[in-house]
């Protein structure tokens, strides 16, 4: 699903115009941006937590070049879901 068809479905579902709802999103989105480059966590009841997760320094190899190459240590933005969101998921793949 695509953000667009995101902000159509929310749009009719609710009875919002696209406009409010894709400015709702922006904003949503910019504040999980904001708090993850701030170093904070995210956490949503039900629906999960947004977090960053350090990664180590380690070695790789380029395959095309047969080179070894190193790639230092960063954060990157990881998502968990929250028990109840999971394992309705679960259950719903299990059904199909």
């Amino acid at each position: 699903m695509t953000k667009s068809e995101i902000i159509k479905a929310i749009a009719s579902k609710k009875g919002f115009d696209r406009d409010t709802v894709s400015k709702v999103l922006e904003a949503f989105t910019g504040e999980i941006k904001t708090a993850l480059l701030d170093g904070k966590s995210v956490s949503m009841r039900g629906f999960g937590t947004f977090y960053l997760k350090h990664r180590a320094e380690k070695t790789a190899r380029n395959m095309q070049n047969n080179t070894t190459i190193i790639i230092p240590e960063h954060d990157i933005a990881a998502f968990k879901p929250a028990k109840e969101f999971a394992v309705s998921v679960k259950d719903k793949s299990q059904k199909a």
